[in-house]
């Protein structure tokens, strides 16, 4: 019996609603109830959800007051109306995100988050407990599928946080061990010699099941299989993230852990977007956004089916409301039912999201995202891009507000050579850095195979 799995399902979670007001329990089976119905009553809602957050934005939100002339067209056809405001980039929003706060938000309640930062250039923004328990019961709804519940043990291939102290990190590793049940094996040094002691946790702590960032449990994999070890445990599925999980990637897991390898795909600033059902679909949280796939030069909607980039409405922030915001990933629209049977739509293929991952010279692995999560701690830096030629050589661009260096910049440059020693890094203050052929700045380049 998992003593802490019960207590987080039969206590914590029963005093978070009685004393919160906490809905994540209900939304869960909300959005189940919703899965099970048809396509048309789904549809059905989602256009009413649709309706009131459109006429909220004309009403409440100052970028968005200049369309309250739609308002009869919001109320006849909401859809059609959503058409004619205009697809939202991060650059637009960054100009000013004041003018999306909803002014009847209540400003004390506003949960702060940043993006990613997958481009290099982490973006603040709000939501409030509502938004937030909506995207967290979107992940429970796709776990589910796999008989995972919010208690459920997890070994996660994850990251630590590099801003706290020591004493912040013991109290987040115990917060996330006793109150979500899970323990961290670090993204961001996986090395070979230390494969048995993470397959010895594994099998002391028998999670039922993995979560990490698509790279690092694909990397994790393949030291499994040239090591010859095995999980020892009966896990419900592998969970990947954050990253494009590639065909050759999922062989890979599965081949190492034998168990189902299930595609997360969401975004801080977008939620839990999809979820791959044991058939193989990746079905869209179609309750809580609206999706568009648009081209990426004139951003102008294209047919399912067509490869383009991805738009969302989230229909649950009002606080923060952002229409038809752009996200920068490259996907199509499936045209087909799943054959499941699930009422939610299906994203087609998602083509391009990808973190590289860096060699140290001592042999170790450090997973991309170790690097933007230390740039974060410092404000002044817009944009950076770290390029590793080989294990011995890397060079960091920074583009600052001002064009100067940035404070702080010497307990980073500390961290970056701490994740990879014996690397000689060339830091440099650069204007601009230009954006890949697909329009992605990739902020992590490895120009030599692993």
């Amino acid at each position: 019996m998992d003593i802490i799995k019960t207590g987080i399902e039969k206590v914590l979670y029963p005093l978070m609603e009685s004393r919160r007001g906490n809905r994540i329990r209900a939304d869960i089976s909300q959005l189940q109830t919703s899965a099970a119905g048809s396509r048309q009553q789904l549809m059905q809602k989602q256009e009413a959800d649709l309706s009131r957050l459109l006429l909220h934005c004309i009403q409440q939100v100052p970028a968005y007051k200049q369309y309250a002339y739609l308002q009869q067209q919001i109320i006849a056809d909401p859809a059609e109306a959503l058409s004619h405001f205009p697809v939202l980039t991060k650059e637009e929003f960054r100009k000013d995100p004041e003018s999306f706060i909803a002014l009847d938000a209540d400003k004390s309640s506003l949960i702060a988050n940043n993006s990613g930062g997958s481009t290099g250039r982490p973006l603040q923004f709000y939501m409030d407990r509502y938004t937030v328990e909506y995207y967290e019961a979107a992940r429970w709804r796709g776990l589910a599928l796999y008989g995972i519940s919010p208690g459920s043990r997890c070994l996660m291939i994850w990251g630590n946080p590099f801003d706290l102290d020591k004493l912040g990190q013991k109290k987040f590793r115990l917060s996330e061990r006793y109150l979500k049940n899970r323990r961290i094996i670090p993204a961001y040094g996986l090395k070979p010699e230390a494969m048995k002691e993470h397959i010895a946790l594994m099998r002391r702590y028998r999670p039922e099941y993995i979560y990490g960032y698509a790279g690092a449990l694909a990397l994790f994999s393949r030291l499994m299989l040239e090591q010859g070890l095995q999980p020892g445990i009966r896990l419900k599925a592998v969970v990947s993230t954050s990253e494009t999980l590639r065909p050759d990637d999922r062989e890979i897991i599965k081949q190492a852990f034998g168990s189902p390898v299930v595609n997360e795909y969401g975004a801080r600033d977008g939620g839990i977007i999809a979820y791959e059902c044991p058939k193989g679909g990746l079905h869209l949280s179609a309750e809580n956004l609206i999706p568009e796939v648009v081209d990426m030069q004139t951003h102008k909607p294209l047919p399912i089916g067509s490869r383009g980039l991805l738009a969302v409405t989230d229909l649950h922030n009002f606080v923060q409301p952002r229409l038809r915001y752009l996200l920068n990933d490259e996907v199509s629209l499936a045209a087909e039912p799943c054959p499941c049977g699930m009422a939610t739509p299906c994203l087609q293929e998602i083509y391009g999201r990808e973190d590289d991952i860096f060699k140290g010279k001592d042999g170790r692995y450090v997973h991309g995202v170790a690097f933007a999560n230390c740039i974060k701690r410092l404000p002044q830096v817009d944009a950076f891009q770290i390029i590793q030629r080989s294990p011995e050589k890397a060079t960091v661009l920074l583009v600052t507000k001002d064009g100067s260096w940035p404070e702080g910049l010497d307990a980073v440059k500390a961290d970056y050579q701490e994740l990879l020693p014996g690397t000689v890094f060339t830091w440099q203050l650069t204007d601009n850095i230009p954006p890949a052929p697909s329009g992605k700045t990739r902020y992590a380049i490895r120009n030599f195979p692993l």
